[in-house]
Formats: C-alpha cells, sequence, structure tokens
C-alpha cells in the first residue's frame, strides 16, 4: 500500500522517531500537534490563539496528502486546563462548524512544555 508521510522539521521527529501526518491508502493520522514554531510556542498564555495555530498547522499536512479540512473524521483535543473549553471550544468551530467531526476534548496533567496548552491529532478520510 502507498505511505506518503509529512514532517515539519521539528527536532523532536529524529529524536522519538515520528512524522507529523501519514498517510495510507485512504486513511491519514495526523500526530498530535502543538502550538510550538521553529523551537517557539505560539500564543503563551492564549488557549484560543493556541488552538487557532495547532489547526492552520494540520490543515497544511492534510493538504501536502491531497486532503483538506473536510476530509477529518475525528479531533482530539487534549487540554491542561478545561475551564477553558470554550476558548478552546470557538477556534475548533472556526475551522469544523459546517464540517462538524466527532470531537473529543480530555484534560491532560502536562503537555511537553508547560507553555503549551493544547494539543490536538486529527483522523482524516479521502476517497
Amino acid at each position: 500500500m502507498n505511505r506518503k508521510q509529512v514532517f515539519t522539521g521539528s527536532p523532536w521527529e529524529q529524536i522519538v522517531g515520528y512524522c507529523r501526518a501519514i498517510r495510507i491508502g485512504d486513511r491519514i493520522e495526523v500526530a498530535g500537534t502543538t502550538a510550538m514554531k521553529d523551537g517557539e510556542v505560539v500564543g503563551v498564555g492564549n488557549p484560543y490563539e493556541q488552538t487557532k495555530f495547532i489547526l492552520q498547522t494540520i490543515e497544511k499536512a492534510l493538504y501536502e496528502l491531497g486532503a483538506d479540512l473536510s476530509h477529518v473524521a475525528r479531533t482530539r483535543m487534549f487540554v491542561t486546563d478545561i475551564s477553558k473549553w470554550e476558548e478552546i471550544g470557538k477556534a475548533h468551530g472556526e475551522f469544523f462548524r459546517d464540517i462538524q467531526p466527532v470531537a473529543t476534548m480530555v484534560e491532560v496533567k502536562a503537555l511537553i512544555d508547560p507553555r503549551l496548552l493544547v494539543e490536538i491529532e486529527v483522523d482524516a478520510i479521502v476517497k
């Protein structure tokens, strides 16, 4: 089966041994994505801005694999403070309001950098 991968150049990709996104056949899986750019956290202290940045990053990865947000079937949001769900949900809704994939949001103790407030992964299907 044809396998195509997207890498973002994150130093963690080589250390941990993963890619940002992978397409195998009609399935695309996007790894947990945070608001990191060139080693710096984007939107420090702002879960809405972090979520927007993350979804833009995911959107770019999907395009590289021949898909777009309309192909997303599931999103998983890992947040460090569930009381901020409305800010995170607002940004998610701006990208997915008309698509309405199934979605999960759970609170986690911490992410890899304490300034990161949100991590999102998605599953997409391209037919």
